[in-house]
């Protein structure tokens, strides 16, 4: 029974150190304390340019809303370079090949939904004279090049859109642009070549406001409660292709320029 103090002490001795040792502990992996708190990577630029597109095409960089200042000449040479058409192609392959093992119905409710800027039209024009998508978006300055009309095709994409209205599928173009922008992007698909739609979608007064993933889906939902089929769904957003109604096959084309939630 003596020991019983003795015992008590070395206890406390025992726990104010552990106490103090915790309170000066310098844990070696650190991490971020938001969710836009990336730390910069001493690997070379290009290396780790490449590393940060790959995440933000598989979307494991989740919302983000301007691409690193010192990833623009990566950005840059990538979306004006032979790459960039290249996976862009890639896509179009794929995606056709899928469609080539559907079987056509004869009800004309075999449906393919495509999004409109950066999956039919490439607006690089604009995002030239933008920063390559180093500025924040100015939707002024969006709405006046919309006005113009002037956004050329992808060239492998406009072939899939081709090529899928010669195997019978029924086109619907699905696009985050606003109702009075109708007239301004029908004629820019029709001058870069698109033609023969079965439906042009746009966001109503109603939908201001509503996440991109929840309008596009209530806009399918609409087409398959119309007895369409939705066999494949292509587009450069996350927010294109997941949701609810979605396709059997999605095709996600490249675009580190921007996100959209």
């Amino acid at each position: 029974m003596a020991s019983q103090p003795l015992t008590f002490l070395f206890l406390l001795l025992v726990t104010t150190s552990v106490l103090e040792s915790s309170a000066s502990f310098e844990p070696n992996i650190r991490l971020p304390t938001t969710a836009t708190s990336v730390p910069r990577s001493n690997i070379d630029d290009d290396l780790y340019c490449a590393s940060w597109q790959l995440a933000v095409e598989t979307n494991n960089a989740g919302s983000w809303a301007a691409i690193p200042s010192r990833c623009v000449p990566f950005v840059r040479a990538y979306m004006t370079g032979q790459r960039y058409a290249s996976d862009c192609e890639v896509v179009a392959n794929y995606s056709l090949a899928y469609a080539s093992t559907v079987q056509i119905a004869s009800d004309g409710k075999d449906a393919w939904v495509f999004d409109v800027d950066e999956t039919l039209l490439t607006n690089l024009p604009y995002y030239r004279d933008h920063g390559f998508g180093s500025e924040i978006f100015n939707e002024s300055c969006w709405d006046e090049w919309v006005a113009e009309a002037k956004a050329p095709a992808i060239p492998s994409s406009l072939k899939l859109y081709n090529g899928l209205k010669q195997m019978g599928f029924k086109i619907f173009v699905l696009t985050g642009r606003s109702e009075h922008q109708r007239n301004d992007t029908r004629k820019n698909l029709e001058l870069a070549g698109y033609t023969g739609w079965e439906g042009l979608i746009l966001r109503g007064a109603s939908d201001g406001g509503t996440p991109a993933t929840i309008f596009k889906s209530e806009r399918r939902s609409v087409l398959v409660n119309e007895g369409y089929r939705i066999h494949g769904n292509s587009g450069d957003q996350w927010s294109d292709l997941l949701g609810f109604a979605v396709a059997k096959r999605s095709f996600n084309l490249p675009n580190p320029m921007y996100y959209i939630a």
